[in-house]
């Protein structure tokens, strides 16, 4: 049978299109070099457009109410990984802290590696974005982005930054690594959104 279909039942619905499943594999794809960062030394920062700029560490993400992610995540590369699982904390809960100003539209997330992607700052609020150190119960494998990753798991996986250090809100867009390099301003799967002008 090939991969991504399920028998008579055709191809597994949660597949957007041109996309496979891995089943049991989590692929590891990275734009940088893997950094050595420990959960000890992590920190996170929200900055830019907010009144009040801060800095979490390992504990104080901790001590914020946790929140799991449960269901599909897609690869721009078109694997997909379905019914899988992250837990961590909402990015909601930190953005709450900091206050948001009416003029943020768009966020620049960075990695300690030095890797960034940009999304429309409604792309990470209302439950749809989170900071995770868990996948399926086990913390967070180094390779996946390890200790803490972004996860934003309605747009391809390239938008989940690996081992993220802050989120810079901007009053405007300011395109990433890979969106300076080709790839699509916001990556939606279902829409087949990979590359500039798709």
């Amino acid at each position: 049978m090939s991969q991504g279909f399920t028998g008579r039942r055709g191809r597994d619905p949660r597949l957007p299109p041109g996309q496979y499943d891995v089943g049991g594999s989590f692929p590891v794809l990275t734009a940088e070099a893997t950094p050595n960062v420990s959960a000890a030394t992590w920190t996170f920062r929200v900055d830019g457009e907010v009144a009040a700029p801060r800095t979490w560490t390992w504990d104080d993400v901790h001590a914020l109410p946790p929140s799991t992610y449960e269901g599909d995540i897609h690869c721009v590369t078109t694997w997909s990984k379905l019914g899988t699982s992250f837990t961590g904390v909402s990015l909601d809960a930190l953005l709450a802290q900091v206050e948001v100003l009416p003029s943020a539209t768009h966020v620049l997330a960075w990695s300690s590696s030095g890797y960034t992607t940009n999304l429309p700052l409604a792309d990470v609020t209302g439950g749809k974005a989170w900071l995770v150190w868990e996948h399926e119960g086990r913390p967070l494998p180094t390779e996946h982005g390890g200790p803490v990753r972004m996860l934003v798991p309605h747009l391809y996986f390239w938008k989940s930054t690996k081992w993220v250090a802050g989120l810079r809100l901007l009053d405007h867009d300011e395109p990433g690594f890979w969106e300076r390099n080709g790839y699509h301003e916001r990556g939606e799967p279902w829409a087949e959104q990979r590359y500039a002008g798709d």
